[in-house]
């Protein structure tokens, strides 16, 4: 009998339980009976190197070589610790859809990735890539507040539970509230400044950014997350980014500060010293 015989049927049926056990399953719920998000969580994906796919190379940033691109000079040291692995991207349809005149920002942008990520310099990290960080974030969740609690640089986002109008004036983590569609989370976030990046590939946006972000929960250990970005000043149409969060457990269920603000000091201001280092 021909293999492809034997694995479609076996392929339809592991489907079908995935299926039934994803309809089966009941989430956690506050005591107004609202899905509780609360928990640490964490990607485990690289969209913060790089929202689309990317293949591998030997840093972020690259200059002609005799045979192949090599790291800038800055990054030569780094060796494979500042190697970027390959990745299969997050974004719905694969490519981001800049209008022409602000991809040109975008490669700028890239090819200045040393001095020009706000990451670098540890500024807040914006909406929505704190989501997708290398570093945990903190969900504490009841009928009365929703409140995201991130390790990276102490960034926080106080969610408001109807809608408070137009944001009072733009910040680095914008103005945030939710509502619901069925069990899923819906939050839209605007007010934001233009000084925030969507990740280290120099994708960014400008103070128009609207995010419409949803949480599912599908198990007691993951969520759907998705987020739609709009901002017709930058992009042709709205387009979406969407992975999965995974639950913290055990010992690893604690959330340590990451406050980086300290580890930058020397490269803000060692300049400023009376004798500088060598």
């Amino acid at each position: 009998m021909a293999p492809s015989r034997i694995l479609a049927p076996l392929c339809m049926a592991l489907c079908s339980l995935i299926a039934s056990h994803a309809l089966a399953y009941e989430p956690p719920r506050t005591a107004g009976g609202k899905v509780n998000f609360s928990g640490v969580w964490q990607v485990l994906n690289t969209a913060n190197d790089s929202l689309e796919a990317q293949p591998g190379r030997a840093a972020q940033v690259l200059r002609d070589g005799p045979a192949v691109p090599v790291p800038v000079r800055d990054l030569v040291a780094l060796g494979a610790t500042g190697a970027i692995p390959p990745s299969i991207g997050v974004v719905e349809g694969d490519v981001i859809p800049y209008r022409t005149s602000a991809l040109a920002q975008r490669e700028q942008n890239r090819a200045n990735w040393i001095t020009a990520d706000p990451e670098v310099r540890c500024y807040l990290p914006g909406i929505p890539r704190a989501n997708y960080m290398p570093h945990p974030f903190k969900i504490v969740h009841n009928d009365d507040s929703l409140f995201f609690n991130y390790a990276y640089a102490g960034a926080v986002r106080n969610v408001a539970l109807t809608d408070p109008g137009p944001a009072p004036l733009d910040s680095w983590m914008g103005q945030s509230w939710t509502r619901w569609e069925g069990d899923t989370l819906v939050i839209e976030t605007t007010g934001f400044n233009d000084r925030t990046w969507f990740d280290r590939s120099g994708n960014y946006h400008s103070d128009k950014l609207k995010v419409i972000e949803r949480f599912t929960r599908t198990s007691d250990h993951t969520i759907d997350y998705s987020a739609t970005i709009e901002d017709a000043d930058l992009f042709t149409r709205p387009w979406t980014i969407r992975m999965p969060l995974y639950r913290r457990v055990g010992r690893d269920e604690i959330m340590l500060q990451f406050n980086c603000v300290e580890y930058v000091e020397e490269m803000m201001y060692g300049h400023l010293r009376k004798e500088p280092l060598d």
